[in-house]
């Protein structure tokens, strides 16, 4: 994109980094699909087996999990879906996270149990496809312009600024939801030590317009954060 061999690219939201380069931007975000996680191999976090060994490679899942049930043990679990089920089914684990939103894509919409968004957070704009190009380049601009989504934008920018203003990155234990109501955004969040030992919540109701309002929840965050919590995000200093 960079070097002009392509005119946009498409991303899955989530892995993208926090901070762009500013010769680049996200000029359309499509519809947000189904922002829950699945759990394939029981029918609940509480379901699982004593001593369950779990298989992720998502910081944000594996301290979720930790906290939830301390018993369990992570092992890391990477490749594509077709990869991850077929460790799976090999018995590498007992048990694996996958966002619905790329099962559903996948036609793969009967794997597994969704789980719900009240109990377990996503991470940062999980479900969503960004589409970006040159920030220079007016005219693909105004071509992606007529594909974005702004509720879905909104959502997902929103979540993105609290990343930002946490210090954090698509590797952080980091879990935010954000619903668009009406011209209003509810957010809820939470931080996690990596081993889920600590988890910190807060929650949030701001105007789509207040751009300011990720960041103040994110110090809100950090201020009531113990250090070996804070510690965690590059934010603090």
């Amino acid at each position: 994109l960079g070097e002009g061999r392509i005119d946009a690219a498409v991303h899955s939201l989530k892995d993208v980094e926090t901070i762009r380069p500013p010769e680049l931007t996200i000029a359309a975000i499509l519809p947000r699909a189904d922002k829950r996680d699945v759990l394939l191999g029981a029918a609940s976090i509480h379901a699982l087996p004593q001593g369950a060994v779990v298989g992720t490679s998502a910081p944000r899942r594996a301290a979720q999990l930790l906290h939830a049930r301390p018993d369990c043990r992570v092992i890391s679990f990477r490749g594509n879906v077709a990869t991850r089920l077929a460790k799976l089914a090999a018995g590498e684990a007992q048990a694996t996270f996958l966002a619905a939103a790329g099962l559903e894509r996948l036609g793969e919409t009967g794997a597994g149990h969704p789980l719900s968004a009240e109990d377990w957070l996503p991470a940062p704009s999980q479900a969503a496809i960004g589409i970006e190009c040159r920030a220079s380049d007016a005219l693909v601009r105004e071509w992606l312009a007529a594909i974005d989504h702004a509720p879905s934008r909104a959502e997902v920018f929103a979540e993105r600024a609290l990343l930002a203003a946490l210090g954090g990155t698509c590797h952080s234990p980091v879990a935010v939801l954000c619903d668009l109501h009406g011209q209003e955004l509810a957010m809820r969040a939470a931080i996690y030590t990596t081993d889920g030992s600590e988890k910190l919540a807060g929650e949030a109701r701001f105007a789509v317009t207040d751009a300011q309002a990720p960041a103040r929840l994110a110090a809100d965050l950090l201020q009531r954060a113990s250090a070996g919590l804070a510690a965690h995000f590059a934010g603090v200093e």
